[in-house]
């Protein structure tokens, strides 16, 4: 078994890797050769801390594995790590033996980033070049990153409660190149903006449909879990809609409320992207129109991810080879 440590992930896969690899496995998915199982994920009852795993596998890759972790909110404020804790276990799809196990801290963030990168580069029009953030915290940083690979960015606008997070991510903003303004309320950073990535814990609606306009393209990537809500059930309502894994956006997604109250149902939605970027479905249709991706997180951006730091390390003689 080959480890791979939370150091040499982030050495060997950069967010272009992530994109190109997220976006086969998207395909994939839509084609019928990749398969996400039943995600289990539960509240501890011990340390605030919610833990989860997601398996899946793809045929044509041959990419079988889970990502097991979760969330820890007391971590960081203890100096000791971030809250944000996984790590994938790939199995050899031919024998079923464990292969690899890879520390996925960095990689979820990637792999996150990478697909609101897709969704954008899909689903913004073509001349988007103003982005607004809706949560400055640790995945930020990934969001904006992967955004800057597929669409010519210039401008920046945020938001964020915590004023250290947001004047952390403007110094970044900025140390790329990028205008920035940081905004003491959400709809400053909603309202200019061109493509709007939401990536916050919120248990309640942030962003108001009256606050977007025509031709937005929004990212809603903070909702993983039941109960979490980062967009107004009417915006959602009003868009057109895309998502990762139908099952996943219903039940625990951005969607999960507007479909709770009635105001959307699956035949609303108009394609996965995974459709989109598989050529099934043209996505976007007009230039005037709000589309949203509700990106939920699936198990084979994990294993995707993990298997291209796997296949990077043995090309380059790194990693550490275990007996198991």
């Amino acid at each position: 078994m080959i480890v791979i440590s939370e150091a040499l992930a982030r050495d060997l896969v950069t967010l272009a890797d992530a994109i190109e690899a997220v976006e086969t496995c998207f395909a994939g998915m839509a084609m019928g050769t990749a398969r996400n199982y039943p995600v289990v994920r539960e509240v501890l009852g011990l340390h605030d801390a919610v833990f989860g795993v997601k398996t899946g596998c793809d045929i044509g890759q041959e990419v079988l594995g889970l990502k097991a972790g979760g969330y820890w909110p007391h971590n960081a404020a203890r100096g000791e790590m971030g809250n944000h804790q996984s790590s994938t276990l790939l199995f050899d799809a031919g024998s079923g033996r464990a292969s690899a196990l890879v520390s996925a801290n960095y990689l979820t963030g990637a792999r996150t980033g990478a697909s609101s990168a897709i969704a954008t580069k899909y689903l913004a029009r073509k001349d988007a070049s103003v982005l607004g953030l809706i949560g400055t915290g640790g995945q930020s940083e990934y969001q904006l990153r992967a955004t800057m690979e597929v669409r010519q960015i210039k401008e920046v606008h945020a938001w964020d409660p915590v004023v250290a997070n947001l004047e952390r991510f403007g110094e970044l903003s900025q140390k790329l190149g990028l205008g920035f303004t940081g905004h003491a309320d959400p709809r400053g950073a909603v309202a200019p903006a061109d493509i709007v990535i939401t990536v916050t814990p919120s248990q309640a609606a942030i962003v108001e449909k009256a606050w977007v306009r025509p031709g937005t393209h929004v990212s809603a990537m903070g909702a993983d879990t039941k109960g979490k809500q980062e967009l107004a059930p009417d915006l959602v309502a009003g868009a057109s809609l895309f998502y990762d894994e139908l099952e996943q956006v219903q039940s625990i997604g951005e969607f999960q409320h507007a479909f709770a109250q009635g105001l959307i149902k699956a035949d609303d939605l108009r394609a996965s992207i995974g459709e989109v970027v598989a050529g099934m479905h043209p996505g976007r249709k007009t230039d005037d129109e709000i589309t949203i991706f509700d990106g939920t997180g699936v198990a084979l951006q994990d294993l995707v991810v993990a298997n291209l730091a796997v296949n990077k390390a043995r090309a380059a003689g790194r990693g550490n080879t275990v007996e198991y």
